[in-house]
C-alpha cells in the first residue's frame, strides 16, 4: 500500500483492488496548504474542526465516517476508537472539546492508525481496541494534539513498526504548532530525509520502530 501526506493531518491511503481512504481533509483557507483536489472512496473525520472535517474537498467518496464503530468497505476493515480528551477540552467548565476518533485501517493484514487530534495517552482499554499497529500517523506539534514528549510516550505504548509524524509546523501551515525538530530530538534521532510517499509491504516492515518523514504534497 502507499501512504501520501497532503499536510496537517490529511493522508491518502491507496492499494490496488482496495478502497482508497482520505483522512481528515482540511479547509485550506483556515489551515494553509494547497486546496485539496483528491478522489477517494472513503473519508474519515477524526473530529469536527475546519482542519479535519472538510469532506467536500474529496470527490467520489461513497462513505464519510465521522465517529467510532467497525466498518468493512471495499476490502478495507476500519475500526474507529473514541478517545478521551481530558481536562484540556474544558470538561470541568462544561465546554467539552471536540470528540476525537482514532481510526485503524486494515489492508489485508497491514494496519495503519490515524491518531487524529489525540491529546493524551490512550487508556488501556483504548489501546486494546486499537490492536496491533504497523504504521502510526501521529500528531507531534501540539496545538490541540500531542506535543513532542507526549507523542514519544504514546509511540512507546503502541509500539508501531513505522511512525509518520503529522500536525506540526511547516512553511505552508497557518496554525501555531511546534516544529518537527522537537519531536525528532525527543526521539533521539538525527533528522530523517523526507520522502514524497511511503510504500508499505509486510516484508518491508522494520523490526524496530522507525520514523519516516513525508513531504506534504500539493495535488
Amino acid at each position: 500500500m502507499e501512504i501520501t501526506w497532503y499536510g496537517h493531518s490529511c493522508f491518502r491511503l491507496t492499494e490496488r483492488s482496495y478502497a482508497t481512504v482520505t483522512t481528515d481533509p482540511f479547509d485550506s483557507k483556515s489551515i494553509g496548504y494547497s486546496a485539496l483536489k483528491l478522489k477517494s472512496d472513503i473519508v474519515t473525520i477524526s473530529h469536527d474542526a475546519p482542519g479535519h472535517n472538510h469532506a467536500d474537498a474529496v470527490k467520489g467518496a461513497s462513505h464519510v465516517i465521522r465517529g467510532p464503530g467497525e466498518f468493512e468497505i471495499g476490502g478495507v476493515f476500519i475500526t474507529g476508537v473514541a478517545t478521551e480528551n481530558g481536562d484540556a477540552g474544558g470538561k470541568k467548565k462544561g465546554s467539552a472539546a471536540p470528540r476525537n476518533t482514532i481510526y485503524v485501517f486494515d489492508y489485508d493484514g497491514i494496519t495503519v492508525a490515524h491518531l487524529g487530534d489525540l491529546r493524551q495517552t490512550p487508556t488501556q482499554s483504548e489501546l486494546e481496541l486499537l490492536g496491533t499497529i504497523n504504521v502510526a500517523l501521529t500528531p507531534v506539534g501540539g496545538g490541540g494534539g500531542l506535543n513532542a514528549a507526549k507523542a514519544a510516550e504514546v509511540i512507546s505504548l503502541i509500539e508501531p513498526n513505522i511512525v509518520i509524524p503529522m500536525h506540526y509546523a511547516t512553511p505552508a501551515a497557518k496554525l501555531s504548532l511546534d516544529s518537527l525538530g522537537k519531536f525528532i530530538k525527543e526521539m533521539g534521532l538525527s533528522k530523517p530525509e523526507p520522502q514524497p510517499s511511503l510504500k508499505v509491504t509486510r516484508s518491508s516492515l522494520p523490526d524496530e520502530t522507525r520514523v519516516v518523514v513525508l513531504d506534504y504534497q500539493s495535488n
